[in-house]
């Protein structure tokens, strides 16, 4: 039997899309193309309406290419809205998405009800083919039901892996070329290893005197937890790259609080600072929602002037989405779509301005890169450097996947350019 594997969503999703193929090639399904496939599975986000829709497309998409192939829907949006199956043969939830050799056979709908999901085991192959970086889930799930939120229902309750695990992984991810790994999760700062209780930061620090790739980056971390202490283990680290991604929502306290966040705009500012003020030069990003209910102009604008005056490196801008089961369905104060896509615009044309004036900061500075595979046009490929610049270089075949010291030469509009 022939599969084939699509993923929407976040990093958590291509590692599990990444393990749901390791398994069906251990148990004899061969990976291959849309057209060719017996089964054709989609790993589906439920994040937002625009996930759903993306989901949508390609399952019509899907039927066009292969008319005579099982198109199985799977993961996050299963788990939560199984009724929404958009003509796909086989729904499987988070539990089942692992063991779809048993499943594949023929259609039906199997999602187990549960928050108590185990952690998934790690694949054989460790490398995820056409990667610089690998990704490697550590953490799992969330326990904090924000109101906007459906992740926590469609993930289940936090777990983790053991450091043990996360160790031995790592090294063979380094023995077999890693240059970067990306440890992941659905709610970072929420690890804890199952046996001895000890944290992100215990675990940060263990990997510091381990064999592991060169370079270890972190996901999205909640700024609840980049404490005095988690600055320092990031500052003084051999191995960890200086880039923060916050998941910050709103500037706009009235909106933190309507959101069920468990800070306010203070803290994010006081965290901003503790990590400019531990390097100077950390990329950090963050997470900006709008149109929640109750935005209104002032509130847009507070946001706006809030994320405005700090000083970081780039923005992920994107507008609420309503989702069937969270608190925020009921709240009124509801925002117009032509509102909430011109607050985007805005917002968009802000993360635009920080990333180009983040990035002219380091012309005529040497920044270590790891090149990509990917040649574009104009003879250039891309790597990124610790703090998530994105860098063009003459491509070389040599340096391809190699920790490369260059020095930034210059700005081709928003593309920084390096040179060895």
């Amino acid at each position: 039997m022939r599969f084939s594997i699509f993923t929407t969503g976040c990093k958590a999703n291509q590692w599990d899309s990444h393990v749901i193929a390791d398994r069906l090639k251990e148990r004899g399904l061969t990976q291959g193309s849309i057209q060719a496939a017996d089964i054709i599975i989609i790993n589906a986000c439920s994040l937002t309406g625009r996930a759903e829709a993306d989901a949508r497309r390609f399952i019509a998409r899907a039927r066009q290419m292969n008319g005579h192939a099982r198109i199985a829907l799977v993961g996050c949006h299963a788990q939560v809205y199984e009724a929404r199956h958009f003509g796909a043969d086989l729904m499987l939830g988070q539990a089942e998405k692992f063991d779809a050799e048993r499943y594949v056979a023929g259609p039906g709908c199997f999602v187990a009800k549960k928050r108590n999901l185990p952690m998934e085991g790690l694949p054989a192959d460790g490398v995820q083919k056409g990667r610089t970086r690998s990704f490697f889930k550590i953490q799992d799930g969330c326990d904090k039901f924000c109101s906007y939120c459906i992740v926590p229902f469609a993930r289940g309750a936090v777990r983790s892996r053991p450091i043990a695990e996360i160790a031995a992984f790592l090294e063979v991810l380094r023995k077999k070329g890693t240059r970067e790994v990306v440890l992941t999760g659905i709610d970072l700062a929420a690890y804890a290893d199952p046996a001895s209780g000890k944290g992100l930061k215990e675990l940060l620090l263990a990997l510091e005197n381990l064999d592991t790739p060169a370079r270890i980056r972190l996901s999205s971390i909640d700024p609840e937890y980049i404490d005095a202490d988690f600055v320092r283990i990031l500052s003084a680290s051999r191995k960890i790259a200086r880039s923060i991604h916050i998941p910050a929502q709103s500037g706009c306290d009235a909106l933190l609080e309507a959101m069920g966040r468990r800070y306010r705009s203070a803290l994010v500012r006081q965290v901003v600072d503790r990590l400019v003020a531990g390097n100077g030069t950390i990329g950090i990003g963050m997470d900006i929602m709008t149109g929640f209910p109750g935005e209104d102009e002032a509130r847009f604008r507070q946001t706006y002037e809030f994320i405005e005056s700090l000083p970081i490196y780039y923005l992920h801008v994107f507008p609420f989405s309503e989702r069937k089961g969270t608190r925020a369905c009921a709240m009124g104060g509801k925002v117009a779509d032509h509102t909430k896509r011109e607050r985007v615009r805005k917002l968009k044309k802000l993360d635009a301005e920080k990333r180009a004036a983040f990035s002219r900061r380091f012309i005529g500075e040497r920044l270590w890169v790891i090149p990509e595979g990917r040649v574009y046009k104009d003879g250039y490929v891309k790597g990124f450097s610790d703090n998530y610049l994105p860098v063009y270089l003459p491509y070389e075949k040599i340096l391809e996947n190699n920790l490369v010291e260059v020095t930034i030469e210059g700005m081709e509009g928003p593309r920084l350019i390096g040179g060895y």
